[in-house]
């Protein structure tokens, strides 16, 4: 029987991706925690939490995110819109994490052309707003084959991060 791993007894090689997550109105403590994880564990540089009364400090968030809210760099923006064409005029490219009529997969996304990518989330039951969408570069969807045509933040995040790095690390 083989020893379970851990960052204890096991050296994992670190990298960071030049991706920045926007997060457009999403507030769920759970959700927020759970993409703080999720941006450390791909090497993400930044975060940023946008919208009205946007908590990023509750008990939930910080047991979800067990420390790592304080290793991954976030910033807290009131508007979206801003934030998006601030990282536009930076040379970020846009990505949109929503289906919509014009989405792609997000496993035909070329990511080795953009330098720096964007990738903004959608509030937990909205998803992301349409002004923002059409300040998208591109949109992305992740493939589904159940009943449901979406699927929790974080973990449509933690897929397409997963493809989009993966790419990245191709030669």
């Amino acid at each position: 029987m083989s020893e379970q791993l851990h960052h204890g007894n096991q050296i994992f090689t670190k990298k960071q991706f030049p991706i920045t997550l926007i997060c457009d109105q999403v507030n769920s403590p759970a959700n927020i925690g759970s993409l703080f994880r999720i941006a450390d564990s791909f090497g993400i540089e930044q975060i940023y939490f946008c919208g009205n009364d946007i908590k990023v400090t509750s008990k939930r968030m910080q047991r979800t995110a067990r420390s790592t809210h304080e290793i991954v760099p976030y910033h807290k923006a009131e508007k979206t819109i801003t934030i998006v064409k601030n990282l536009k005029a930076k040379g970020y490219t846009i990505i949109a994490l929503e289906i919509t009529g014009s989405s792609i997969p997000v496993s035909l996304i070329d990511a080795k052309l953009s330098k720096k990518i964007a990738i903004v989330l959608g509030e937990e039951n909205f998803g992301v707003s349409e002004d923002v969408l059409n300040l998208a570069d591109q949109s992305i969807h992740i493939n589904m084959y159940g009943n449901n045509s979406s699927m929790n933040v974080a973990t449509a995040t933690g897929i397409a991060l997963y493809e989009i790095t993966k790419q990245m690390l191709t030669p």
